[in-house]
């Protein structure tokens, strides 16, 4: 019998009260319980499991799996054989299903393409329990009582702006989940032009705003310009990076708290921001692995390669040692805070690191740029690497801002950065054009030269 959203809600609270060890306890035994059940559900793990002992608790002694190799191997990844990746395909290829239960029982969600490869994936109800649980986690650490009396008092109105045009996690789970169009919540497409979204959100008065990174940033120009006057308790950036200095900015802006939350659709919610500045894992129903190029576990406090997830809930299609691309920093002490969780942040995408060549036949590679150059009034910066050796960087500044002035600013910041690298011949160009978005809305902080090439 599956678990109610209350016994759910209960066991987090009692694991997060009791620290770290309860939590670790819970991730060992739900590990083993779904290596267990994908080996004996889904032909893939079956033969990738093959050598494996009969109970797993440790995470390292998996395989290592991916979006290239899962989206190969679809139809055996599944654990329901009524699941086939054309029926799939087929569900998601049709935007008239948005939202709507795949087979009646799942959550069919695909990913934007944003590392280079599209993604299908199936969610089960208990998926979607857990993801309720840890946002009421999230919401009980970040928001005070006088918080939630404010949202209260404000008809708990909350606002989302997100892709709405693809079968997203975002817009599909909350869709299935009774959040995407009612009297409370309501969701705008961020291809809705900045003044008619404007009207729409002074209309809407929401108390929680929830949003693109790049598109909350947006609003927070045109609130402190006076365009937009809206007081929520809560803004939520989410799906893109943001630097510490504009979720600052952004905070200033609406007067209100600022917290984030990361996380993939493979995953769900990873971990949530605290005080602090860092990101708390849900170890209970997570396991996430900092690594190195050759998936060697990364020192704490040093910058992984990637990272390597485990999601302990989805039973219909196991995503188990996962590389997702991410490059992340896990604290090396207790956070101080008080939250015992492991904690990290994000630094970027492995896939958005960049390669130069060097005069011996070598290669430089250099971690995601964007996350280390912070320059006021920059709302929006793109890093392209149109050749081995030259970069082009598109930006979009605050309203009044000089741009000349902010662009000679990030160039000095770019450039001491690569020196340091020993690229100081590195040509860095100022892009006439803007930003531009990639499917499903969200902004690539960098794209390296190899997906230039590829047109992604």
């Amino acid at each position: 019998m599956p678990e109610s959203t209350f016994s759910l809600w209960r066991d987090a609270r009692s694991a997060r009260k009791q620290g770290r060890a309860a939590v670790e306890m819970r991730q060992r035994a739900r590990l083993a319980e779904m290596v267990a059940f994908a080996r004996g559900n889904a032909p893939y793990y079956r033969s990738l499991y093959a050598g494996l002992p009969d109970r797993v608790e440790d995470a390292a002694l998996l395989p290592i799996t991916d979006k290239k190799a899962l989206m190969a191997s679809f139809d055996a990844t599944l654990t329901d054989p009524e699941v086939t990746a054309a029926k799939v395909s087929a569900f998601v290829e049709d935007r008239s299903l948005i939202g709507q239960r795949f087979l009646g029982k799942y959550l069919a969600a695909t990913t934007s393409g944003t590392s280079g490869y599209r993604g299908m994936f199936v969610f089960d109800d208990r998926h979607l329990a857990v993801a309720k649980v840890m946002m009421l986690r999230m919401l009980a650490e970040w928001l005070s009582f006088w918080d939630l009396l404010k949202i209260i008092l404000g008809g708990a109105r909350e606002a989302q702006v997100i892709a709405t045009d693809g079968h997203y996690i975002a817009i599909g789970g909350g869709k299935q989940a009774g959040g995407w169009h009612s009297r409370t919540h309501r969701t705008f497409s961020i291809t809705t032009p900045i003044p008619e979204l404007v009207a729409q959100l002074n209309a809407l008065r929401p108390a929680v705003l929830r949003g693109y990174a790049s598109v909350v940033s947006m609003l927070a120009s045109e609130q402190r310009l006076g365009r937009l006057c809206i007081h929520p308790v809560l803004v939520l950036p989410i799906a893109e990076s943001l630097r510490a200095e504009e979720e600052a900015r952004i905070e200033v802006a609406f007067g209100s708290k600022v917290r984030n939350m990361y996380g993939s659709t493979e995953c769900g919610i990873a971990a949530y921001s605290c005080t602090e500045g860092w990101y708390h894992v849900n170890a209970d129903w997570i396991v996430l692995e900092p690594v190195d190029a050759d998936y060697r576990p990364t020192s704490r406090g040093k910058p992984s390669y990637t990272v390597l997830v485990t999601n302990l809930v989805n039973r219909v299609q196991p995503i188990l040692r996962y590389d997702l691309g991410d490059s992340v920093i896990e604290r090396p002490d207790a956070c101080p805070c008080g939250n015992p969780l492991q904690a990290i942040r994000v630094q970027g995408r492995s896939s958005e690191a960049l390669r130069f060549p060097t005069s011996g036949g070598a290669e430089v590679l250099v971690p995601p740029l964007a996350a280390e150059i912070d320059v006021p009034d920059v709302e929006l910066m793109q890093i392209v690497q149109v050749t081995p050796t030259t970069l082009r960087v598109r930006l979009k500044f605050a309203a009044g801002a000089n741009g000349d002035q902010l662009w000679q600013l990030v160039h000095a910041k770019m450039a001491g950065l690569l020196s340091r690298y020993g690229l100081g011949e590195v040509r860095i160009e100022r892009a006439e054009e803007a930003p531009v978005q990639s499917v499903g809305g969200k902004y690539r902080a960098v794209i390296p030269m190899e997906l230039m090439t590829a047109g992604r």
